[in-house]
């Protein structure tokens, strides 16, 4: 579970931004082709905050849908999944959106 490694990383960012404030809410974004499950995260947050400054933060975490685009006709694709078919038949699809994963907002006391 590489996600408890990246909320580690989310907490420890979270708590040098603050230097030595409370942390009350981090808001991180999470795309759905990141290969990361945002539940997992939630689930260890509160544990990798236990006795840092984050300790009792809210974690928000806004989801990315995927988005690519054809190279063969242009059009965009709504991905739920790494790969993806165009209207027209393509498979050769160029990411747009969805690979997310950043701390968008750090609140602090």
């Amino acid at each position: 579970m590489h996600e408890l490694g990246i909320t580690q990383e989310v907490v420890a960012l979270a708590t040098e931004h603050a230097r030595g404030r409370k942390v009350t809410r981090v808001v991180l974004e999470i795309g759905t082709l990141s290969g990361v499950l945002p539940d997992a995260v939630r689930f260890c947050f509160d544990l990798c905050a236990e006795g840092t400054a984050a300790a009792g933060a809210v974690l928000e975490i806004v989801e990315t849908p995927g988005r690519g685009r054809c190279r063969a006709c242009a059009a965009e694709v709504p991905l739920e999944r790494p790969f993806g078919r165009c209207a027209c038949g393509a498979s050769d699809l160029e990411w747009l959106a969805g690979d997310e994963l950043r701390v968008k907002e750090v609140e602090l006391a």
